[in-house]
C-alpha cells in the first residue's frame, strides 16, 4: 500500500500551489476533485460550513486551470447592498443613476478570460438571480442603463454555506439558476471530519504568524496538539487559526503544553450549549478574565512597538515551502526526555508509531486505531520514517 512516488510528488506540488494542506483521505479526495474539474470550464458550486476554506478551493480551481494567467475576481454577494449589486456585477453607463458620472466596468467584465468567484451566492436578490442566469447561459449582459450587450468569457465558481435546495423550496433561490450553477458540486469537509490534519495546520499557522510578527515562539507539545485535534472547532479552520495566533501573542515565548491549550479551548469547563459562557463561572469571574486578556494583548502590542522603536534584530524564524515530510521549520524541539537530550516532534512520532506496531505485533490496523490515524496515513508515515514492519 505504498504511495507511488511520482503520484506522491504530484499531490505535494498541488498542495504547495493551492495552499490546501492535509494528509487525510478527505483532503486527498478534495484535491482529486479539484484536479478533475480545474482543466474544464464547467461551473462549480462549492458548499461547506463557514470557515472551512471555500474561497481557498475556488482559488485552487483557478490556479490549476488554463485561465490562471488571467484574473480571479472574488465577489462577496452578501456584503454588497441590494441597491447597487447589479451595478457592481454588470457595471453601469454614464447617467444611469445619480452619481454615475461616467461608464464603469463591473466584476464580470473585469473577470473576462479569467474566473469569477461568487461567494455567499445564496444572498443574491431574486431580481439579480434572473440576470445572472442569462450571463451563465449566454455569456452576455447589459450594463445598468446600457442598450448594448457585453460579451464575456468567464469561468463561474460559486460558494455558499446555505442549503440551496431548501432555499429553492422556500422560494428564496431560483431553481433554474441552482441547476445551472450546480454542474459540479464540491463539498469542503468540516475540520472535525479531518482532525488528523490539525497538527499540520497548527504548526503551519504558528510558523507563519511567528515569522510575520517577529515573535520567538518555542512551539506546541505533542499533548497540546493532541488536545487541539480532539476539539470540535465549530468555526473550522478560521477558528483554529485565530486560536493559534491568540496563543502565540498572549503566551509569548512560552512552550505551549496541554494545560495551556485546554485553558484556551475551555475543554476543562463543562458548557451548556444554550449559553455563550461556561456555566461554572460567575459573571464577575468571566468579566475579570476578559479584562485580563485585554491587558495582556495591550502588553504584547506595547512590547512589539518597543522592539520596533529600538530597531532590534528580529528573531529568525525560517519558513520553507510546505512539504510532505513536515519541514523542520514546523517541527519545534520538545522538552528533553533526559538531561542534555532534545527531540523533535517527528522523532517522538516515529517512536510512538514504532511502539504501537510492536505492541500489536505488527498489526497496522490495530496500531492505526490506537494512534488515532487512518490506515493509509499510517502507511505513509511508516514509509516516511523507514520503519521495518513484519507482515500482519
Amino acid at each position: 500500500m505504498c504511495v507511488d512516488q511520482p503520484e506522491h510528488e504530484h499531490w505535494r506540488e498541488v498542495q504547495r500551489e493551492t495552499g490546501i494542506l492535509g494528509d487525510s483521505e478527505a483532503i486527498r479526495r478534495l484535491l482529486e476533485t479539484i484536479e478533475q474539474v480545474a482543466g474544464t470550464d464547467i461551473s462549480v458550486l462549492i458548499t461547506g460550513e463557514s470557515g472551512t476554506g471555500k474561497e481557498l478551493v475556488a482559488r485552487a480551481i483557478h490556479l490549476r486551470s488554463h485561465r490562471k494567467i488571467h484574473s480571479l475576481i472574488t465577489v462577496n454577494c452578501g456584503a454588497i447592498p441590494e441597491g447597487i449589486i447589479e451595478s457592481e456585477l454588470f457595471g453601469h453607463e454614464k447617467g444611469s443613476f445619480t452619481g454615475a458620472v461616467g461608464p464603469r466596468k463591473g466584476y464580470f467584465e473585469l473577470a473576462d478570460r479569467g474566473s469569477i468567484f461568487l461567494d455567499e451566492i445564496g444572498e443574491l436578490p431574486l431580481t439579480t438571480q434572473v440576470k445572472l442566469l442569462r450571463v451563465l447561459e449566454a455569456r452576455e449582459f447589459m450594463r445598468v442603463g446600457g442598450v448594448e450587450s457585453v460579451q464575456v468569457d468567464v469561468r463561474f465558481i460559486a460558494a455558499t454555506n446555505k442549503q440551496l435546495e431548501e432555499e429553492v423550496r422556500r422560494g428564496h433561490f431560483r431553481e433554474d439558476l441552482f441547476y445551472r450553477l450546480n454542474a459540479v458540486h464540491i463539498r469542503v469537509p468540516a475540520l472535525r471530519e479531518r482532525s488528523e490534519d490539525i497538527p499540520l495546520l497548527v504548526q503551519k499557522f504558528a510558523a507563519e504568524f511567528a515569522r510575520e510578527n517577529h515573535i520567538d515562539f518555542p512551539g506546541f507539545s505533542p499533548s497540546a496538539l493532541a488536545a487541539m485535534s480532539k476539539a470540535s472547532w465549530p468555526g473550522n479552520i478560521r477558528e483554529l487559526r485565530n486560536v493559534v495566533e491568540k496563543i502565540i501573542v498572549l503566551e509569548r515565548g512560552t512552550w505551549i503544553d496541554e494545560e495551556t491549550v485546554r485553558r484556551y479551548l475551555r475543554i476543562s469547563h463543562p458548557m451548556d450549549p444554550a449559553l455563550p459562557v461556561p456555566v461554572t463561572r460567575g459573571r464577575e469571574e468571566t468579566e475579570r478574565e476578559l479584562f485580563l486578556r485585554i491587558l495582556l494583548e495591550i502588553k504584547s502590542e506595547i512590547a512589539q512597538l518597543r522592539e520596533l522603536v529600538l530597531q532590534r534584530q528580529p528573531s529568525h524564524y525560517p519558513l520553507a515551502p510546505w512539504r510532505e515530510e513536515l519541514a523542520e521549520e514546523y517541527l519545534e524541539p520538545v522538552p528533553p526526555a533526559a538531561e542534555g537530550e532534545r527531540r523533535s516532534v517527528a522523532e517522538m512520532e516515529k517512536e510512538l508509531i514504532q511502539s504501537a506496531l510492536q505492541k500489536f505485533g505488527g498489526s497496522k490496523r490495530k496500531a492505526a486505531l490506537a494512534l488515532g490515524l487512518s490506515e493509509r496515513t499510517l502507511y505513509r508515515k511508516i514509509e516516511k520514517y523507514g520503519l521495518k514492519v513484519s507482515r500482519d
